[in-house]
């Protein structure tokens, strides 16, 4: 039995149903996907907007393969257009040709992200000369990036362009990331920047989990939460809500692919082990808050216009145009927030949340309000059955991974929260590989 339907789990399913065995997947939702959510019928001229995870990079191979299988197109995203922060309106050509410099103290002219790796040079040095296991570099997950960029003379400007730029991809707060997670994650990849290639699924982000489950559509059971999980040495015994009655699925293998904010209140007898309790119990989410806004005219387009692809410091965050590969003249901008902005977004009515989303746009293009339709949003915090954004690498919980990931006979572990490329759709489908190799052997072993 495979619990959850997003891409840890269909892909685990599906991969599991073509090796020949025989499985069932419960999902608590109505739909596939999880955190895949393609909002359609929201807009108008058959407009539609990702309202949940929605990048895929050059290097996110299990996804690249899936679409390939499942021809499915991957469409680059427009890089960014311009700046938007301190009421100053900024070209990104201009910032890369260093015509001009960003409003914040400290920062180096050429480049938006990135300005923390000036002050982490030490640490990057210190790994590269003792490595990544020295007790000195493993240290560090016991302190914040706000923590270890002070250290390293940073003012505070840059920590606070920091919480624009890279942790609203952590959907958090510079003080609540590792330092030890941004310092390798500088070395392995240099860090999320303005170049950083992203892209989607043409057409709309949902068809892959769609795909995978119209593969296995005879083994899904929709509408279908987990109450509790017994489990022995003999098997498991699944108790889920079917048709608003209690029923029992007995197998001899169980993948959990939920996330914990939702794992860790369902009813596990016997319980895990102490130190997978703990995990599950305190692994870090973030916060996210995804806009978007129908408006009659495509007005970002124009020539006095800073574009369709804004970095801000506003409460919006990212603004970018998302209809790029649909037919105007309407068009949908898209905001994502996350951290402490999505918090205060998120307790707002719709109402008062449009009203701060007009004001913010007006800021940039004072225009807006004549082309202004409608705004439909998605705050993930308050979803049913997530609950969160995503996992994050927060202070001290460098190992938390590691053992979130372990099986734990007859139970296995799946999800972005156990992936070594967490918090993407490739992540999710990378646990799932890993999850259906570990079935395998163990199955083969019996």
């Amino acid at each position: 039995i495979v619990v959850g339907a997003g891409l840890a789990g269909l892909s685990c399913a599906y991969e599991l149903e073509k090796s020949g065995y025989n499985i069932v997947l419960v999902e608590a939702r109505s739909r596939p996907g999880g955190r895949v959510s393609t909002y359609r019928n929201q807009f108008s001229d058959n407009l539609y907007s990702e309202m949940g995870a929605e990048y895929v990079d050059s290097t996110d191979m299990y996804v690249q393969d899936y679409c390939r299988e499942f021809n499915l197109k991957i469409l680059p995203a427009r890089q960014y257009d311009g700046v938007y922060v301190r009421g100053n309106e900024l070209s990104m050509d201009r910032i890369r040709s260093g015509d001009v410099t960003l409003p914040y103290t400290g920062t180096e002219n050429g480049m938006l992200f990135g300005q923390e790796v000036q002050y982490i040079k030490k640490w990057i040095e210190l790994v590269n000369k003792k490595g990544i296991n020295s007790p000195e570099v493993q240290a560090l997950d016991k302190i914040s990036v706000e923590d270890i960029l002070k250290e390293g003379g940073a003012p505070q400007d840059i920590i606070e362009l920091y919480k624009y730029a890279n942790a609203t991809e952590s959907t958090t707060i510079p003080s609540k990331i590792s330092a030890l997670a941004m310092i390798l994650s500088n070395i392995k990849t240099s860090g999320f920047n303005e170049n950083t290639v992203e892209g989607r699924i043409f057409g709309g982000n949902d068809q892959l989990p769609k795909m995978l489950a119209k593969k296995i559509e005879n083994r899904i059971k929709y509408n279908s939460p987990l109450l509790r999980l017994d489990h022995n040495s003999d098997g498991v015994i699944a108790t889920i809500k079917e048709n608003g009655k209690k029923t029992k699925i007995s197998a001899s293998k169980c993948v959990l692919a939920i996330p914990t904010t939702i794992l860790k209140n369902i009813e596990v007898y016997p319980k895990f082990s102490n130190e997978k309790m703990k995990c599950i119990n305190e692994q870090a989410y973030g916060h996210a808050m995804k806009i978007a806004i129908q408006f009659k005219k495509r007005f970002w387009d124009n020539r006095n216009s800073i574009g369709g692809r804004i970095f801000t410091d506003t409460i919006l965050r990212r603004i970018y145009h998302f209809s790029i590969d649909q037919p105007g003249p309407r068009g949908i901008m898209l905001s994502f927030t996350s951290g402490e902005d999505a918090i205060k977004l998120g307790k707002l009515s719709n109402k008062e949340r449009d009203k701060i989303t007009k004001n913010t746009f007006s800021k940039i293009w004072p225009n807006i309000p004549m082309f202004w339709e409608k705004a439909v949003s998605k705050y993930w915090n308050d979803d049913k059955w997530t609950k969160a954004s995503y996992t994050f690498s927060a202070v001290g919980q460098k190992n938390f991974r590691e053992i979130l990931s372990g099986h734990q006979d007859p139970v296995y572990f799946a999800g972005e929260h156990t992936a070594m490329q967490r918090a993407s759709m490739n992540g999710a489908i990378e646990s799932g590989f890993r999850v259906t190799e570990e079935l395998k052997k163990a199955m083969n072993n019996l």
